[in-house]
């Protein structure tokens, strides 16, 4: 195979250090790994993991969530006494 592309992408430090390590202690390279995933994505069509996408419903509740709305519980126990109600 000519591997006369190149392919580059802008990521955290941390992120590309920690993948790094994962990666040498797969025995792989980050060229590797790009490769084995551009490789997957362009035979199967999809890529090798389920990418999902919150429901409007799901949205709602987020958002609810971050602007200080919605039901806060300081247990699991308690947060399903008040679902069960």
């Amino acid at each position: 195979m000519n591997t006369d592309a190149y392919v580059r992408a802008r990521i955290d430090g941390e992120t590309k250090k920690r993948a790094v390590a994962a990666l040498n202690d797969m025995g792989l390279s980050v060229s590797d790994a790009i490769r084995m995933l551009m490789q997957y994505v362009a035979d199967e069509k999809q890529l090798p993991f389920a990418v999902k996408t919150p429901n409007n419903r799901t949205i709602r509740a987020m958002n609810e969530l971050e602007e200080g709305r919605g039901a806060r519980f300081d247990d699991v126990e308690t947060m399903f006494q008040d679902l069960e109600s």
